[in-house]
């Protein structure tokens, strides 16, 4: 079976899918304001190394339990569905498309469904208390879960914006390619990293 891979944010649409969508929520549903001391002191616990990214992004994600999330989730993509490159869209692909995210499932689903994405994987996280289940889906994890779903898959490209956090999924691809304010930077993985 031969796949494609994408990351999602930054790479098939221009920005960062749960730093827009709470700043969407922010406007749409003003209360979530009361969270901000929360979601400040967790970013704080961050960057002292004292919290993981993993719990962080159950504190920044708690917000969702203040909103309707279906319906903001569906009009968050019917706002932005058009911001999907058009290079990325499913017309547009050529094989089966994997796309692996360290974005939350909640958020992804949706949109992975309305462009055809064939195998959506990324971080779960539980709709009772938007704790992360499992370890997120970044780095080496998004080569792990890959290869758990398709262990004999062939990997023809790998699209992604971050050189450093998606290197192992590089490592899979025969083609690679950089995406850079959308645009496509073909390279060669072995000369970006080295054996």
């Amino acid at each position: 079976m031969q796949v494609d891979i994408y990351d999602f944010d930054k790479t098939m649409v221009p920005f960062d899918t749960g730093s827009l969508f709470w700043f969407y929520c922010m406007l749409r549903y003003p209360w979530i304001i009361l969270l901000w001391p929360y979601q400040f002191i967790g970013g704080l616990l961050l960057v002292l190394k004292i919290y993981n990214l993993t719990k962080v992004k159950r504190i920044f994600f708690s917000f969702v339990h203040f909103i309707p999330l279906d319906k903001a989730r569906k009009k968050f993509w019917d706002k932005h569905e058009k911001d999907v490159f058009e290079w990325a869209r499913k017309e547009n692909r050529e094989r089966f498309t994997v796309v692996i995210s360290a974005s939350p499932d909640f958020l992804l689903e949706d949109i992975a469904k309305r462009i055809g994405i064939d195998c959506l994987i990324c971080t779960k996280h539980s709709p009772k208390n938007s704790a992360v289940i499992g370890l997120n889906c970044k780095g080496e994890e998004k080569v792990r879960r890959f290869r758990e779903i398709y262990p004999d898959a062939q990997v023809i490209t790998v699209y992604s914006d971050s050189l450093k956090s998606d290197r192992p999924i590089f490592s899979l691809g025969q083609n690679c390619f950089h995406i850079v304010n959308g645009e496509r930077i073909p390279f060669v993985y072995s000369e970006k990293y080295g054996k």
